[in-house]
């Protein structure tokens, strides 16, 4: 069995998430068996099955796929919209990520990138920590000459409750390989998430 495979076998555990959605309804003072909230337990642990699903994966069975490639310029995937969940408050922040690398003669489907995301989207996460987990799963199973990844959300930490500063937006940057110390190459990223705008 491969590693991702045994990876995929954690799962929520739905009886206790009920049973900690029950305690909170009664910790705030609701009815939990009052007709608006009697399914609420349940509903909720079946959302956290979804929205914490890439919980103990790795992209690995996404970025494995590769396909040969004598082209070794740029690919840029921009706009790849996610929702996560934070691990401080635990309500949403979401948003978009970009992720551009050099080849070293493979590439892998564009949609796996999209998939990467959500490995890391869909977990009780950190914005800065998800950016660099991306970048570093692009690096150690697709193994490009350098990859750049570029993550833009709005927490709604900030929002709905403390500061609230609605429409803040958080951008985070993390390089990998020959984006490290090449201006120019960072400077190209940046003007093709310009094309289209």
């Amino acid at each position: 069995m491969k590693r991702h495979d045994k990876e995929r076998k954690k799962e929520v555990n739905k009886e206790l998430i009920e049973k900690a959605v029950t305690m909170l309804l009664e910790g705030i003072g609701e009815d939990p068996n009052r007709e608006g909230l009697k399914e609420t337990p349940e509903r909720i642990a079946r959302m956290f099955e979804e929205i914490c699903g890439g919980m103990g994966r790795t992209a690995e069975e996404h970025l494995s796929k590769v396909f040969d490639c004598e082209n070794n310029e740029m690919v840029l995937e921009k706009d790849i919209q996610f929702y996560s969940m934070c691990e401080h408050h635990m309500v949403p922040f979401y948003g978009k990520v970009h992720i551009a690398y050099i080849p070293d003669g493979k590439v892998v489907g564009l949609s796996k990138l999209g998939r990467t995301v959500e490995v890391y989207a869909r977990r009780l996460q950190l914005q800065e920590q998800m950016t660099a987990q991306i970048a570093d799963d692009i690096m150690k199973y697709l193994k490009p000459k350098g990859v750049i990844v570029v993550c833009e959300a709005e927490h709604m930490c900030m929002t709905m409750r403390g500061v609230k500063k609605p429409g803040t937006k958080t951008v985070s940057m993390v390089t990998r390989g020959c984006f490290n110390d090449d201006e120019a190459l960072k400077n190209t990223f940046f003007r093709m998430l310009e094309v289209g705008k």
